[in-house]
């Protein structure tokens, strides 16, 4: 069964940074990649960054490349979100997803898995 354990977020300033993670668990790491997608109050939930596990490519949403930095750490089924220079528009829950494919991300299509998300507040 796999499973995806977000923590990391909370509280900051404008310009302020937070590094998200992501731990996996039931997954075969090569063949799965995970998305980082953001849910902004009222809104609906897109990707902002993906990353195989299989070869690190990786993708970025317009709105956060410059900003946003996705990394992996295989031995530790873990799979970070570098945040800098955070904006009041980043505001809303994160959530870590798993896939197979890694087009479905970059595309925000129905990722196969789900945490429960992680809340950031960006606020003065």
């Amino acid at each position: 069964q796999v499973q995806l354990v977000e923590s990391g977020g909370g509280l900051v300033q404008p310009g302020g940074s937070l590094r998200l993670s992501c731990t996996a668990s039931g997954l075969t790491p090569d063949k799965f990649t995970i998305g980082w997608f953001h849910q902004a109050p009222g809104q609906g939930r897109e990707a902002v960054s993906c990353v195989s596990l299989r070869d690190g490519t990786t993708h970025y949403a317009d709105s956060v490349k410059g900003r946003f930095t996705i990394s992996r750490d295989n031995a530790e089924n873990t799979v970070y979100l570098q945040m800098n220079s955070l904006r009041v528009e980043d505001t809303g829950v994160y959530y870590c997803t798993a896939d197979p494919l890694f087009r479905l991300c970059v595309y925000s299509g129905g990722m196969d898995y789900w945490g429960n998300g992680t809340q950031v507040t960006v606020s003065s």
